[in-house]
């Protein structure tokens, strides 16, 4: 008897070992629910295509409220579970056809995207931001898309005015999980209530919204941001993101994946802070929470 009891002391005493053992590896084991594709590298983000098929389909403007109608580009795989959605905000004056190149170049990432017309191509940014609230909620709501996208993991962007809206959009929905104004015009200048991370895309020799009173200011205002980066495009005008532009695509990608999809593995490419002949400036909190 006593022989066995300490065996069973001692098995008792190894159980509890591994028992701890595989309680402190299971957090490192554990897999991000949200990792799509296979690990990035400089040439599949650069690319203008990524690695999933995708398919779009038209909204009418006469079939939504709200905003002024779009495009859905979406990945036409379901193995891999829901994607995250972006909506996508043109400027003043201008259509989808400006941001329509994001579309495809997005989807094909992983990402469900819709990117919208306007009520009007006179809106004000106000207006764009919740115009882009609009889209997301019809894009998870009653899209045909609907259940391919994943309603707690979205984000906005915008050019312009629309990249004002997105701030507006980020400030008055803080679950956003990320927001990428590019060339970003607004009147407000300070953002200090914005708690989404938040990328801003200025330009160099951008006349219209001039980082000076414009991207800079913004950057700088997000104070309650968790994660912030600003990248200054050199030597590029107001119009910049508005045709494909690599280096536009790499890091909006980045962050996407980064903050939508809590995608670590993308990471790499935003911190520490990049540096290149396209990048005029880039300022940023690393390391991203």
């Amino acid at each position: 008897m006593p022989m066995l009891r300490r065996l069973s002391v001692a098995a008792l005493g190894l159980m509890l070992l591994f028992a701890g053992q595989s309680a402190t590896a299971s957090p490192a084991l554990a897999a991000n629910p949200y990792e799509r594709g296979p690990a990035p590298t400089t040439a599949s983000i650069e690319a203008t295509r990524g690695p999933f098929a995708f398919a779009q389909t038209t909204v009418a403007r006469s079939a939504v409220t709200g905003f002024g109608g779009g495009t859905i580009y979406y990945p036409t795989s379901t193995a891999a579970g829901t994607w995250g959605g972006v909506a996508i905000s043109p400027g003043f004056t201008a259509s989808q056809s400006s941001v329509s190149w994001l579309g495809p170049r997005l989807a094909s990432q992983g990402f469900v995207v819709i990117t919208i017309d306007t009520l009007s191509t006179l809106d004000d940014p106000a207006s764009r931001g919740r115009q882009l609230l609009a889209a997301l909620d019809y894009l998870t709501g009653t899209s045909s898309v609907r259940t391919r996208v994943d309603a707690t993991r979205l984000g906005v962007m915008g050019h312009s005015m629309g990249g004002g809206g997105s701030l507006a959009a980020a400030a008055s929905r803080p679950s956003l999980r990320a927001a990428i104004p590019m060339t970003p015009w607004h009147t407000t200048k300070t953002w200090s209530t914005v708690r989404v991370p938040t990328f801003i895309i200025g330009a160099e020799n951008d006349t219209t919204a001039p980082v000076a009173s414009h991207a800079e200011p913004f950057y700088t205002s997000l104070t309650s941001a968790p994660d912030k980066a600003y990248l200054e495009l050199n030597n590029a005008g107001h119009s910049a993101p508005t045709s494909a532009n690599v280096t536009v695509a790499k890091y909006s990608i980045s962050w996407l994946k980064r903050f939508i999809d809590n995608d670590t593995r993308y990471e790499q490419f935003l911190c520490p802070a990049p540096t290149g002949s396209a990048i005029q400036e880039f300022r940023t909190t690393c390391p991203n929470s």
